[in-house]
């Protein structure tokens, strides 16, 4: 899952966590060289209590029975039942995000079963180290720990324990995006868990090969691995195995697009993950619904649950739910048009992949320290056996080449990384203004263009003229313009007519017809391009009567006694060409015979009705919302006798239209 990689390593260490933990933390001493000390009843009452609260998912109340268990065990010097309850809660720290703690008490644990030898203990303590430095995202660290962990089983022969550390390492291939190797190791995990009939170890291993389908796009086997797998846990009760499952689940369907059953699956997986006072799946869980609503455009939703997940993730101080947190952020706060919020969180998304990037960094650096530590330990175990002295004076050698080789890789660490924060800070910086600068372009564009002819200018450097055979055009004309105007100062002849085209403009957008220029008092607006669609005719129509109406309006509510302008209007429809002219201050225009007709329509109407041409009439004399009188043969300059219609609102709809809230100041 790339928006939340955390994931693939909570999978990874739940094999110990859920279901090899508790196993781990009871393993018997051997019972020659290390009988257990006999526990009072006390002690193991609290240590069943504890199990019992863990397996009902209540982790918090089952830490306090295991932190009883302990001090009692202490107490005696139970060496092998202070181990467990160690181990115990390790495990219960885990589950409520505190990494840092849990590490403590599985230091503590392996520390506590090497006292009496008891290495099966300290094995499965290696696992558990292991897995939280995985968590960490310390996969070099993880590595280390699962090689003793792997040294120790092999001389126990323990299939179980052999079968979790094969499926962790499935786990590394998995997060490293080695399918073919990730699938190896789980099936060979599979095969084991089956052999010994260990179904809750069965149900984390198909899930772990659920998410290999999935990230392999198998989407088909992803589902019926993950359903088997959720059956098995929900068969045993297992919240923590069902919240995990459910959580993949709602990846799965969101990767196929089906936002439905995603969202369907996230709400459960946060549900179960509150139940059980599971942070990390209750953040991701969060941060996933909040894409989900983002989706939808729901940002206000999508801010609730991202902020939540947000203040979760910085408890947790996991940085790639801390990124994508803020990357849901930004983007709902961009929806909302709260720009300086979006911006914020912009930058603090970058930083988090930032730091990812420069983690990945460090950790390549530290490869190589890694692989020539093991060299060398290597070297050293051959010689042991016949030169003690002269292993000795290699390892201080050793040890002091270790030192000079980490502060030089340090000292380069810090080189590389001061470098890659300029380089950085300095593309995102560039990256923003770049943005910023391309959305005002697009702005601008747009105000200017069509979306379908701005496309087109974009992609191919010009626009090619095109014919429409049924496209209405709209004429409006103020009556006496210049004898009113001359009863205006500039400012205010100026601030009334951007009034009444900012109006036209509004009822343009509404009723989906493109402006197309203006020329002193004159609107012109056409409908039916760039895209014809069904309704189109209707709507200008419909658009005209409500300037109309606009216009009536503004002159009832004038109580300033300056003059008011009173309109014209006419429409027509039949073919025209429709193009981009000129290289600089291009505009989009039509032009034919139905232009200079429409202007004809307007020239001779009256103010405060919409004239529309016979050719008009008879598409649209059918519409029950218009009702028609007819004018008569109109003699027209140029184009003889023409005949016409006044149209306007049909009274039995025009109760529907009297709540309309027109544009003014």
């Amino acid at each position: 899952m790339k928006r939340f990689q955390i994931l693939s390593t909570i999978l990874f260490f739940l094999v110990l966590g859920t279901q090899k933990l508790g196993f781990f933390g009871q393993v018997s001493a051997d019972p020659v060289k290390n009988p257990a000390p006999k526990t009072t009843q006390t002690g193991e009452n609290f240590y069943k209590k504890g199990e019992e609260l863990q397996n009902a998912g209540k982790y918090s109340e089952a830490l306090l029975s295991f932190e009883n268990s302990l001090d009692i065990y202490k107490k005696e010097k139970n060496i092998k039942a202070t181990g467990d309850a160690l181990n115990k809660i390790g495990t219960m720290y885990y589950y409520q995000g505190k990494y840092l703690e849990a590490m403590n008490y599985f230091n503590q644990c392996a520390e506590m079963y090497q006292k009496i030898n008891n290495i099966k203990g300290v094995s499965s303590a290696m696992n558990n180290i292991g897995a939280i430095h995985y968590y960490l995202g310390n996969h070099l660290k993880a590595l280390e720990y699962y090689k003793k962990a792997v040294g120790i089983q092999e001389k126990l022969g323990d299939k179980k324990i052999i079968a979790a550390t094969t499926q962790n390492m499935g786990g590394i291939y998995l997060n490293i995006k080695d399918f073919a190797n990730a699938m190896k190791y789980y099936k060979k995990a599979n095969a084991i868990y089956q052999n010994l009939n260990d179904n809750k170890a069965l149900s984390q291993n198909l899930n772990g090969i659920g998410e290999v389908y999935m990230k392999q796009h198998d989407f088909k086997n992803a589902h019926d691995n993950f359903i088997k797998s959720l059956q098995i846990a929900k068969s045993l009760n297992d919240k923590q195995k069902i919240t995990e499952v459910l959580f993949n689940l709602g990846e799965l369907f969101r990767m196929q697009n089906d936002t439905e059953q995603a969202g369907k699956y996230y709400n459960q997986s946060l549900e179960t993950a509150v139940k059980i006072n599971n942070l990390q799946y209750t953040s991701v869980s969060q941060i996933a619904i909040g894409n989900i609503f983002l989706q939808k455009g729901k940002a206000q939703e999508a801010r609730i649950k991202c902020e939540t997940a947000l203040s979760m993730a910085e408890k947790l101080g996991a940085v790639s739910v801390k990124k994508d947190a803020c990357d849901c952020l930004y983007k709902a706060y961009k929806i909302l048009g709260n720009s300086n919020k979006a911006l914020n969180y912009y930058e603090k998304n970058q930083a988090y992949k930032d730091s990812l990037q420069s983690e990945q960094t460090s950790n390549k650096i530290l490869g190589m320290e890694f692989q020539q530590k093991q060299l060398l330990d290597s070297i050293s175990f051959v010689k042991k056996e016949h030169l003690i002295q002269t292993m000795h004076k290699e390892e201080v050698e050793k040890k002091e080449r270790q030192k000079n080789y980490i502060m030089l890789t340090l000292f380069f660490i810090l080189i590389i990384a001061a470098g890659l924060w300029n380089r950085l800070a300095f593309m995102k910086k560039s990256r923003e203004a770049i943005r910023i600068e391309k959305d005002n372009s697009e702005r601008l564009l747009l105000n200017i263009l069509p979306q379908e002819i701005a496309d087109e200018l974009k992609e191919k450097g010009y626009v090619d003229a095109r014919n429409f055979s049924m496209v209405s055009i709209l004429f409006t004309d103020f009556k006496s313009f210049t004898e009113t105007s001359e009863k205006l100062s500039p400012q205010e002849l100026v601030e009334e007519i951007n009034i009444c085209f900012k109006a036209f403009d509004s009822i343009s957008e509404k009723y989906k017809i493109e402006k197309i220029k203006t020329i002193g008092d004159s609107y012109m607006a056409a409908g039916g391009i760039p895209q014809p669609y069904k309704d189109s005719l209707r709507n200008i129509v419909s658009a005209g009567i409500e300037m109309q109406e606009f216009m009536l309006k503004r002159k009832q509510e004038n109580t300033s006694g300056k003059p008011v302008f009173e309109m014209r209007l006419g429409i027509h429809v039949g073919p025209i060409v429709a193009g981009i002219v000129g290289v600089k201050k291009f505009q989009y225009d039509v032009w034919g015979d139905t232009v200079n007709t429409a202007s004809r329509m307007e020239s001779n109407g009256m103010t405060g009705k919409v004239n529309i041409s016979e050719y008009l009439y008879e598409q649209i004399k059918d519409e029950k919302d218009f009702s028609f009188h007819y004018r008569g043969n109109i003699q027209v300059k140029g184009k003889g006798e023409i005949k016409m219609y006044f149209v306007e609102r049909n009274q039995e709809t025009s109760a529907s239209y009297a709540a309309v809230a027109f544009i003014g100041n």
